[in-house]
């Protein structure tokens, strides 16, 4: 498997894991935000650390990286996470995750922009197709009822979205910086979420099930993913994982109507429909990107 199809496939990992996140979110349920926020990226910063301590000298050089590279992955886990959480406040959450859902779309136009990346039109397609399935999963086929007195909680999302998808894409400027440096990312974004933990929320101990959630969370949707996203968005096509982001929400919802969390809708098969359609224009796209290189 040559190396950019081998980084994309991790890319999709990260993607299918972001899909439990919802399902582990609402197995927190009771606990303030960025006191999650805060557990679940240290979780996953201490298994990066054993990780390095585990590889000797080896696993400690691949956590050093340039200040600029650090400060990019710190601030948007954290600006995105945080933004999110204020448009959830803000805003009713329905229209907060139609917004956010913005960022794959985003990906696909910034990607553009990229030298050497050409963004083909069965990929747009595809792209839209995906982001009507989101709107299907998100509202369930009702009307959205859009309030001026939410405007903050809409700019937020917006906001968290553009600034994921710039991540995305400005990431590949630090493709020489082993994914194992997210680590360091992890432990920052831990540090920044048990701040703004302390100075907005009061503590809430966990039960023994929601510190399985929350260890789960740290392993899997905010540990493992971001390290496959780092290895996708910096040698994978990037076009490509944006456009099968929207895979997400799709096993999302799946989830939560496995897990009896959510009901079952017919909607839900009219947005899979949507959803896999789009999907396969996606890679057709690129397997014919292949066949004319």
């Amino acid at each position: 498997m040559d190396p950019t199809r081998r980084a994309t496939l991790a890319g999709l990992l990260a993607i299918l894991l972001w899909s439990s996140l919802a399902l582990l979110t609402v197995a927190t349920d009771g606990l303030p935000p960025f006191q999650v926020l805060a557990i679940a990226f240290a979780v996953a910063g201490m298994l990066g650390l054993g990780r390095a301590a585990w590889r000797g000298r080896d696993g400690w050089a691949e956590l050093r990286q340039p200040a600029a590279a650090l400060a990019l992955s710190t601030a948007a886990l954290f600006g995105y996470h945080a933004l999110y959480f204020i448009a959830l406040k803000r805003a009713p959450a329905v229209e907060a995750n139609l917004l956010n859902y913005l960022w794959p779309l985003l990906i696909v136009v910034f990607a553009g922009f990229l030298p050497g990346v050409r963004i083909r039109p069965l990929q747009w397609i595809g792209t839209v197709l995906g982001l009507a399935a989101a709107v299907l999963l998100v509202t369930g086929g009702q009307r959205l009822t859009v309030s001026a007195s939410h405007l903050p909680g809409y700019l937020a999302a917006i906001a968290a979205a553009v600034i994921w998808a710039a991540y995305s894409v400005l990431n590949r400027r630090h493709a020489q910086v082993p994914s194992a440096a997210i680590t360091v990312a992890c432990l920052g974004v831990a540090g920044l979420g048990a701040i703004a933990h302390l100075v907005s929320e009061r503590s809430v101990a966990p039960s023994a099930p929601q510190w399985g959630a929350l260890l789960l969370m740290g392993l899997g949707p905010t540990g493992a993913a971001f390290w496959l996203w780092d290895t996708g968005t910096k040698r994978g096509d990037i076009a490509l994982l944006g456009s099968l982001s929207y895979l997400a929400p799709l096993l999302s919802t799946v989830l939560l109507v496995a897990s009896g969390r959510a009901q079952p809708h017919p909607v839900q098969a009219v947005a899979i429909a949507l959803l896999l359609a789009g999907a396969w224009l996606s890679t057709r796209s690129r397997s014919q990107a292949r066949s004319e290189g």
